[in-house]
């Protein structure tokens, strides 16, 4: 099971769905399954572009294979749903003005088409107004899986997080007959997983941050000033660039010259601002941080100290060298509870950081 797997609001959701999807199905009366299967050719194509980034080619592609269908079934639902298709293809080339010609000819053709009521939604770009009409949607025709990854995509739009992985998730299910939406939408449904400790930040720099994925010291200090009032023994309040507090950070210390925990020697280097945070990196940070916060330099060699006594020593974690300047960093971020062995046994020191996983470390400093 999935971490974030909400199996409750799946039960509830296909219970209703059950009986009140069909409702939504298209009737080709005249079209026969031949047209149907096209149709679902043409759906499958267009999703999963849409969950990867279509590129020109494959737009045009597909484009080519509604042009060849339009005129071949002499019935206004298959012919409004290859229009309103149409129209998600050129929302995707940005041509807004070729989709909504596409919607209006899908709305005189055919109203109730599901594939146009998708068109209209991502027509309207304010997003609370969006998630308005979805919820309407929703609650007149039931828990359709379709109105749900859309309801997914504009609550992790709006920064909530949590309620679109419950949306993605409970969507997969209703869906268990089309593999390919999940396999479009997850990547949005498990980065909605990743960020969910981001929808209780009222700071939108802090949410910027953390969606590109892997941080620079010029982040993490971004995110430590909106988050915490950890660096008030450098800013005294004030409203400081982060270069500015990154000189001094290092000036202090607190940013260690090199991230290589297996060297045992500083080099005669300095970090640049703009290099990516590793988790050894962030181990000294959040350690020394702790350490000037709690007027306690002792913490910085608590634990070298300790094992310099204890003959023929070792390193109680086997990726950490016990002469590694890191030594009391990790282990105190470890034990403290701050950081974690990913995979129970080793610190993993070069991997990088994550703006979500940082933000978490930091709320539990």
């Amino acid at each position: 099971m999935k971490p974030g797997f909400f199996p409750i609001f799946a039960v509830v959701f296909i219970a209703i769905s059950s009986c009140q999807s069909i409702q939504k199905d298209i009737t080709l009366s005249s079209a026969g399954e031949k047209a149907r299967g096209e149709l679902a050719e043409i759906e499958e194509l267009i999703i999963r572009m849409d969950g990867a980034g279509a590129g020109r080619e494959g737009i045009a592609s597909a484009r080519q294979k509604i042009s060849a269908m339009q005129g071949t079934v002499a019935d206004n639902n298959f012919e409004a749903a290859l229009a309103a298709w149409s129209g998600r293809l050129y929302l995707m080339e940005g041509k807004n003005s070729d989709a909504q010609r596409e919607q209006r000819r899908s709305q005189n053709l055919s109203p109730r088409n599901l594939p146009l009521q998708i068109l209209n939604f991502r027509m309207e770009r304010n997003l609370t107004q969006r998630l308005a009409t979805i919820e309407a949607s929703l609650q007149a025709e039931g828990s359709l899986g379709e109105l749900l990854i859309e309801r997914g995509r504009v609550l992790f739009d709006l920064n909530r997080f949590s309620e679109a992985v419950a949306a993605f998730d409970t969507a997969f299910v209703t869906l268990a007959e089309k593999p390919f939406y999940e396999e479009a939408y997850g990547l949005f449904r498990n980065k909605a997983w990743e960020l969910r400790e981001l929808e209780y930040s009222a700071e939108s720099r802090t949410v910027e941050i953390a969606r590109q994925g892997e941080i620079t010291w010029k982040d993490l200090i971004e995110i430590t000033k909106s988050e915490t009032d950890f660096l008030r023994f450098i800013t005294a309040g004030r409203d400081l660039p982060a270069e500015t507090i990154f000189a001094q950070l290092l000036e202090r210390s607190l940013i260690p010259i090199t991230q290589d925990a297996a060297k045992t020697e500083w080099p005669y280097t300095k970090p640049s601002s703009s290099e990516i945070v590793l988790r050894s990196g962030t181990a000294w940070f959040l350690w020394h941080l702790n350490s000037e916060n709690r007027a306690n330099r002792g913490l910085l060699t608590r634990y070298s100290s300790r094992y310099a006594n204890t003959p023929n020593a070792r390193s109680p974690i086997p990726d950490l060298d016990i002469r590694s300047p890191f030594f009391d960093s990790v282990l105190g971020c470890v034990e403290s509870e701050f950081m974690s062995l990913p995979d129970g046994r080793n610190f993993l020191p070069n991997e990088r950081i994550k703006g979500p996983e940082y933000l978490s470390m930091l709320k539990k400093l």
